[in-house]
């Protein structure tokens, strides 16, 4: 991923010198166990960790891999330049390249999910936080684009909170999913390599045994991981578009923060453009990308071939950085909105009481009015205020079969705000529990 969307945390779990270090370890604590079960000598399984602190040079490896064609063997070859060859002639007994690639790609991707999931309780936060906020303050809800019935700011931080929330839960389950290793051998038969090397291996490593491998760690694992990343991308696009949608200028009911010295257009000096949410739009879809490919990993030929290969050393990094990148732009945002509660009231107003007029459909059936012709009453008298800019309530106390089965005071009451907000606790508790 280019450098404009990442995050040098995200970064550091798939640069070169990380994946060597892991590839390393994955060896050295195989040795161990190798030596623990007396199939190598533990004189040579103590030398492998001679190389401890050693800084395995990138460079060199890449020239190895240049002849060999093969980046396992480039490595263990640099790694027997570190501790010597007679040393490193028990490294990867019974071990086959799949075993180091697959358990550090698990590797890579459980310590991914776990920044992932940091990003996710920053968002989180700040989404509860401005829903606390705001739980009072009312706004019109829309279906279609066109004004329904009111609602609270709060609520819409809410809802947003319980959908990332769920995600969260989702990334947890993935990251279990993930966390698998696998030191089974050439065709996963452990013929020549002890299962207890893979469960001191993984233990070490902080993951599970892969119960079942072939040559590789089965890949709808991976797919259910990357298709997580992928829904919890669209709950970002989700929370960026109804900020962008409420930033248009015939809206303005929130907008992203303008700093100092910010400028929206290079033609139009006017301009504060909702560019954050654009790009989390933009972002979302590269993590979604991902989903297919991963999908499509899942079928293999036989016990292994390498189709997935080139398609996870992309996705992999690629898909982490970008939903890291994302999910810290999106709580900047949120923690940053600003909110316009005058501007939601005007708005709600703008049709002069037409968002009431479920309330008064439903007084009119329960006065004996059939629902039929209650929704004849109402949709007649509301057409005069989208046609002619009318007041519904003034337009409804005129209309002699309104008033014939709902006096004044009655037609008054409907048109009481609260109405709309008094569950609006019970649904908090709901989201949020009792905090």
């Amino acid at each position: 991923m280019i450098p404009r969307y990442s995050r040098p945390d995200m970064v550091a779990i798939w640069s070169p010198e990380a994946k060597f270090r892991i590839w390393y370890e994955i060896e050295a604590h195989a040795c161990d166990a190798q030596a623990e079960l007396g199939v190598i000598p533990k004189a040579n399984a103590e030398a492998v960790w001679k190389a401890k602190d050693a800084e395995f040079d990138v460079a060199r490896i890449d020239e190895i891999e240049a002849v060999t064609k093969h980046d396992v063997i480039a490595f263990l070859t640099h790694l027997a330049e570190h501790i010597g060859s007679d040393d490193a002639r028990f490294v990867h007994q019974g071990m086959t390249s799949s075993d180091v690639l697959d358990t550090t790609l698990n590797v890579q991707l459980v310590r991914a999910a776990d920044i992932l999931l940091a990003g996710m309780d920053r968002v989180l936060e700040a989404l509860k936080t401005r829903a606390h906020e705001h739980k009072d303050t009312v706004r019109i809800g829309r279906s279609h684009g066109i004004h329904a019935e009111p609602t609270t700011m709060g609520l819409t931080f809410a809802r947003f909170y319980a959908e990332m929330a769920r995600g969260r839960a989702r990334l947890v389950n993935a990251r279990e999913e993930i966390a698998t290793g696998a030191i089974s051998g050439a065709v996963g038969t452990f013929a020549n390599i002890d299962p207890f090397v893979e469960e001191h291996v993984c233990k070490q490593l902080g993951l599970k045994p892969e119960p079942i491998s072939t040559q590789v760690i089965p890949r709808d694992r991976h797919a259910m991981f990357f298709a997580t990343l992928g829904v919890i991308a669209s709950s970002i696009e989700n929370i960026a578009t109804e900020v962008r949608h409420m930033q248009r200028t015939e809206v303005l009911e929130a907008e992203e923060f303008f700093s100092k010295g910010q400028k929206g257009s290079s033609a139009m000096p006017h301009k504060r453009n909702p560019v954050l949410t654009e790009n989390l739009t933009g972002l979302a879809r590269l993590v979604r990308m991902s989903v297919i490919p991963a999908l499509e990993n899942v079928t293999l030929w036989h016990e292994r071939d390498i189709s997935h290969s080139s398609v996870e050393r992309a996705i992999g990094p690629d898909t982490t950085i970008t939903l890291d990148f994302a999910l810290h732009r999106l709580a900047g945002v949120v923690e940053k909105l600003v909110i316009y509660p005058d501007n939601m009231l005007a708005n709600m107003n703008k049709f002069r009481g037409l968002v009431m007029s479920q309330r008064v459909l439903l007084a009119l059936t329960q006065a004996g009015v059939s629902r039929e012709d209650s929704y004849r009453l109402v949709q007649r008298n509301a057409m005069k205020v989208w046609e002619k800019g009318a007041d519904f309530k003034t337009e409804l106390l005129a209309d002699p079969e309104v008033t014939a089965a709902l006096s004044p005071a009655e037609i008054e009451e409907k048109f009481d705000l609260g109405y709309h907000t008094k569950h609006v606790d019970t649904i908090f508790k709901r989201v949020f529990g009792d905090s």
